[in-house]
């Protein structure tokens, strides 16, 4: 296998990961021995497939292209500039959400004209610094934020490209802690409101008004509240046009989901249909902006098991991951599917209940039929966790940031090592004292 090998998910979602495959009852990240990786890095460790973060993104672009829409990863679900690097090779856009995410973007080799900055609370700093490096558009969640972009670019002489995020008041149907276009949101700006800001917006020197966003939410597998969200969208768009005003860009946002073992997830070309049955025939530059559909797939935990216990229903298979390794589960109350390493062992299949070594009730992943028998040193791969895992992990009970490994082919590489209590106390280092007044 070489590092060009592809992957290809099919038009649906996949419901197993081509790039997981057992050799000699192994586990293998494409041609890797995942057991090979824990040797030389430790656990726990994430692990992704660049065959695979290349495939979806090939997939995902061509499904859309036919739309004239340009796809723009979300740097929020896998921040890794290693990462971010194999999409912007491919030509791929970055939204981001903070200054550290530009940067990151940047680092990568993102050019900033591939580079849209959204986020309910960017701070002056962060406004200032887009400007002065001429990202691609910066998608305004209100009108006191507009006032900040609007200062920021007659302090610098420059015209700010302004998209306005619109919350339509849909629900996308998923968690309540993930959808972001309610009217009771944070996000966003309500539609009614839009028509009169985007006007007095237009007619300032300092902004360029480029056009419309909105995005309303993630892990969306009904693709029923796109379709609501975008018909919105235009609606809005040609009420502007009706106006005078110009309209050149629609950013649909993000949010598509993915299947897993018992649910199939959405349908690209279904997807890539709404898209131009709502907004394809308004002669716009549009954008999407995924982040769990293009690294979500491509990326495992991998743990140890260090005790089993008894339990109530269920053993306990007490793991080294945690969950300030992997949020999703205690956060969300997701559910990652689980693969042993190791060849299928003969026995009954026994429930685990796998869960941490955090001082925190919430710190389980669930009950996982047919794993066993297990034993202490075994090591299990939790799949679907390329997207929200490493990026939202934390040194929680004074653990370590663990490590991130990129396969490509039959070659691997430490892409974010392992920061234990060294490093930690490193950054404690005390300053002098200073004094007020």
């Amino acid at each position: 296998m070489t590092a060009t090998t592809p992957f290809l998910p099919d038009t649906r979602d996949e419901t197993t990961d081509a790039w997981l495959t057992r050799r000699n009852g192994t586990l293998c990240a494409e041609a890797v021995p995942l057991s090979a990786v824990a040797q030389a890095v430790g656990t726990p460790f994430y692990a992704y497939s660049a065959a695979a973060l290349r495939a979806n993104y090939a997939a995902l672009a061509a499904a859309v292209a036919p739309h004239r829409v340009t796809v723009c990863f979300a740097v929020k679900a896998s921040s890794n500039r290693n990462v971010l690097a194999e999409f912007a090779a491919l030509g791929c856009g970055m939204d981001i959400v903070s200054g550290g995410e530009m940067t990151r973007a940047l680092a990568a080799g993102t050019p900033p004209s591939r580079i849209i900055f959204s986020g309910v609370g960017k701070t002056r700093g962060e406004i200032r610094a887009a400007l002065r490096v001429g990202l691609h558009q910066i998608n305004v969640e209100s009108a006191a934020e507009l006032e900040v972009v609007a200062a920021a670019a007659r302090e610098l002489g420059l015209r700010a490209p302004v998209a306005l995020r619109v919350n339509p008041d849909v629900d996308a149907l998923t968690h309540a802690k993930i959808t972001t276009a309610r009217k009771d949101s944070k996000f966003g700006i309500a539609a009614a409101e839009v028509p009169a800001l985007y006007a007095e917006a237009a007619a300032r020197p300092e902004l360029e008004m480029v056009g419309l966003a909105v995005h309303i939410g993630s892990q969306i597998l009904d693709l029923a509240p796109f379709r609501q969200a975008w018909a919105a969208m235009a609606g809005l768009v040609r009420v502007l046009r009706a106006a005078g005003l110009p309209v050149a860009r629609l950013d649909l946002g993000g949010g598509l989901g993915i299947g897993d073992d018992s649910h199939p997830g959405p349908d690209l070309a279904e997807y890539a249909r709404i898209i131009g049955e709502t907004v394809g025939g308004l002669d716009l530059a549009l954008n999407v902006e995924p982040g769990r559909w293009l690294c979500g797939r491509a990326g495992v935990l991998v743990s140890e098991v260090l005790y089993l216990k008894p339990g109530e229903g269920a053993d306990f298979a007490i793991i080294d991951a945690a969950m300030n390794d992997l949020m999703r589960p205690a956060l969300y109350e997701a559910r990652h599917p689980v693969m042993p390493l190791h060849p299928p062992r003969d026995g009954a299949a026994r429930a685990y209940r796998l869960v941490g070594p955090i001082c925190e009730s919430s710190d389980d992943f669930g009950s996982y039929p047919g794993l066993g028998p297990l034993a202490a040193g075994d090591l299990l791969a939790f799949r679907h966790a390329g997207a929200y895992g490493a990026a939202m992990s934390s040194t929680y009970n004074s653990r370590d940031l663990i490590p991130e490994v990129l396969v490509d082919g039959a070659q691997f590489r430490l892409i974010r090592a392992r920061a234990g209590i060294d490093a930690a106390l490193r950054l404690e280092e005390p300053g002098p004292w200073s004094h007020a007044g």
